[in-house]
């Protein structure tokens, strides 16, 4: 992130994620580690603007004697906020411990907790990174154009309540980042370093990758977002249809940048009016929401 506040563009990414609605009660899962307690840290920065009603919660699966700090390092955080935490044990057993199993035991503990808080949203902390991992593993099970959409920014967890990814199109260097800028503590699981699991083994090999590829999370990210939302059929899917169209007839504009043609996106969309700058010497006019002039 660059610029004198680039912790002020992690937060801007939140909004512009738009997976959470203003006036929610949100459970915010908070594992003590530098990403779900940036997450938190975020949605507090952004409670008031948001009207967000902000808990959090706590799971230890008791795979690890160190469980404990996290338990401490969620409990600041929470006390930073000044918002309730609910921690809970689901200690399952070593032999029956994959990722799949501690998950779907993690989301029964976060859905009973949001039901008990009458939350309509239990928010976790999956960013850029994780997209691609999901992305290029439903790549090499042969995947069609639901695993190409990667993670949804919302989806349904219980009833009444949904599991909600604002991160996606943050780097989990920008995360580290803002508990540093912002001072508060994190710990670190030993077990992302378990190479035997899969999706240990593809963050291992696109760490290779990304030096020569600085873009590559944000370029998958930005990826799974357009097919999910052509999928949906959303009223931003055709907005950018059409200024699809407009550059296809204008060869001039056939190298523009896509975060170029999503600011003229959202401000058409929002019924906005401004001149837009879509490459060197060539400007998009809208008005009111409407393309005007180039």
């Amino acid at each position: 992130m660059r610029g004198t506040h680039p912790e002020r563009a992690i937060e801007q990414l939140v909004l512009q994620s738009e997976a959470l609605r203003s006036g929610e009660r949100v459970v915010v899962a908070c594992s003590g580690g530098p990403d779900s307690v940036a997450l938190a840290a975020l949605l507090g920065a952004l409670r008031t603007k948001l009207d967000l009603d902000l808990s959090l919660a706590y799971v230890n699966h008791g795979t690890r004697d160190s469980a404990w700090q996290d338990e401490c390092v969620a409990m600041r955080v929470a006390a930073n906020l000044r918002a309730p935490l609910d921690a809970f044990d689901a200690v399952v057993e070593r032999k029956e411990a994959s990722e799949g199993v501690l998950r779907d035991a993690r989301y029964a503990i976060l859905t009973e907790v949001a039901r008990r808080r009458n939350a309509s949203a239990v928010a976790v902390a999956h960013h850029a990174e994780d997209q691609t991992e999901t992305v290029l593993l439903a790549l090499f099970r042969g995947t069609g154009p639901d695993g190409l959409s990667g993670m949804p920014l919302r989806r349904a967890l219980g009833p009444g309540i949904d599991l909600v990814r604002p991160l996606l199109r943050v780097a989990a260097e920008d995360l580290r980042y803002y508990c540093h800028v912002s001072g508060l503590p994190y710990a670190i699981d030993p077990t992302n370093e378990r190479r035997a699991l899969r999706r240990n083994a593809v963050r291992s090999a696109l760490e290779g990758l990304r030096p020569d590829f600085p873009g590559l999370d944000e370029a998958v990210a930005r990826a799974a977002e357009l097919v999910a939302s052509e999928r949906s059929g959303s009223a931003r899917a055709g907005l950018r249809k059409k200024v699809r169209e407009l550059l296809r007839e204008e060869a001039s504009l056939s190298n523009v940048d896509f975060s170029h043609v999503e600011i003229a996106v959202r401000a058409m969309e929002s019924g906005g009016t401004g001149r837009f700058l879509m490459k060197k010497g060539v400007t998009l006019r809208v008005e009111a929401g409407h393309r005007k002039d180039r």
